[in-house]
């Protein structure tokens, strides 16, 4: 049997294999984590500097079967609120492509997020949706002390075929998503992405174009994308690779890699650096994560601080287990970090050790 065959055997094994482990019932702090319940799914969210705010991505489910929200989190006094769908906001279009349809339905399913500043200097947050259609939203911020607010404004349909994860914004107006499935073969793209396969690509969006696949992109499974400030390098997480690729977005060349575990979502650090969160579970934890109904996935993760330039990285945080497993999404505010997660109820608040902040 050949290598590829054995990798594929286990991993149908493992997922056959897989049963739910004992979720996280109770919210007490550990240590110096502590969690915030009350939430559904918070896969990824940004942060609103005047509002001291998160607007965080409450996924409900890939495949569109099951619908999400979008919230605010007050930091400063633990409060969360349904920003969308919720109050009625004023819903303009003109942002986007001029193809969509309208605002997004009562199926809405949320995945990855980011905000831009447009031309005009309004901010902007794109979201990956999943509920009704497949397709990144656009929505205006208003970052208003102790009032943020979102109204829609418009959507770009996604490539046929394309189930997409993350979704980073670019100068000028554009984007860059990453495609981490086939949407008419999902378990045949997991299984080629085991193999460490690269056939699924980044995309660009720009309004005078739409979409096209961006060069030296493939990857098996890309996850978490962001770029530097001036767009011109792309920083992917390639999942099922255990990588983190540094690519030039203009040629497609490979500037540089990090290993890390499963990488999900990165997000830039106030001093410069990126967190990435990885996954240090086994296949069959992680499979298990989607069955538990109630309470918080308990897998192992860890947050890594990586250097953009060296490509080195280091771990500041890790769990598994209380208060919160199963993490995505790290922001770093103050001394503070902020993990999301995927498969729970939870937000984490991380009070950071000094080394870690320096």
């Amino acid at each position: 049997m050949t290598r590829a065959a054995v990798t594929l055997a286990v991993a149908l094994a493992l997922a056959a294999c897989s049963k739910p482990r004992e979720p996280i019932a109770d919210c007490t702090p550990v240590k110096d984590a502590r969690p915030i319940c009350g939430f559904h799914n918070p896969e990824d969210f940004v942060y609103l500097a005047r509002a001291n705010a998160l607007v965080v991505s409450e996924m409900g489910a890939v495949d569109g079967s099951r619908p999400g929200q979008l919230s605010f989190f007050a930091l400063a006094s633990d409060t969360r609120t349904i920003a969308f769908p919720g109050a009625p906001e004023a819903r303009t279009d003109g942002w986007g492509d001029s193809k969509c349809p309208g605002p997004p339905g009562p199926a809405f399913s949320p995945h990855g997020v980011d905000l831009g500043t447009r031309a005009d200097g309004k901010l902007e947050l794109l979201v990956v949706n999943h509920g009704g259609r497949e397709s990144i939203e656009w929505f205006e911020v208003t970052d208003s002390p102790g009032a943020p607010a979102l109204a829609w404004r418009g959507c770009a349909l996604s490539p046929e075929g394309a189930l997409l994860n993350d979704v980073a914004a670019l100068p000028g107006g554009g984007f860059v998503t990453t495609k981490f499935l086939s949407k008419s073969h999902p378990v045949w793209s997991s299984l080629v992405a085991l193999l460490r396969i690269s056939n699924l690509p980044v995309y660009e969006w720009q309004p005078a174009t739409g979409f096209r696949e961006l060069p030296g992109t493939k990857m098996p499974m890309p996850n978490g994308i962001t770029v530097s400030r001036d767009g011109e390098t792309l920083y992917v997480n390639a999942y099922m690779a255990d990588e983190v690729r540094k690519i030039s977005r203009a040629t497609g060349e490979l500037l540089g890699t990090a290993a890390v575990a499963s990488p999900d979502n990165l997000n830039w650090s106030p001093d410069g650096q990126l967190l990435v969160a990885s996954h240090n579970a086994p296949m069959n934890e992680m499979l298990a994560c989607g069955e538990i109904e109630k309470g918080q996935c308990p897998f192992h993760f860890s947050i890594v601080r990586l250097d953009p330039e060296t490509m080195k990285g280091v771990a500041v945080y890790e769990n598994a287990g209380p208060p919160m497993g199963a993490g995505t999404s790290a922001l770093r505010i103050g001394d503070e970090l902020v993990i999301g997660s995927f498969a729970g109820d939870r937000l984490l608040r991380v009070t950071l050790p000094d080394w870690a902040t320096k």
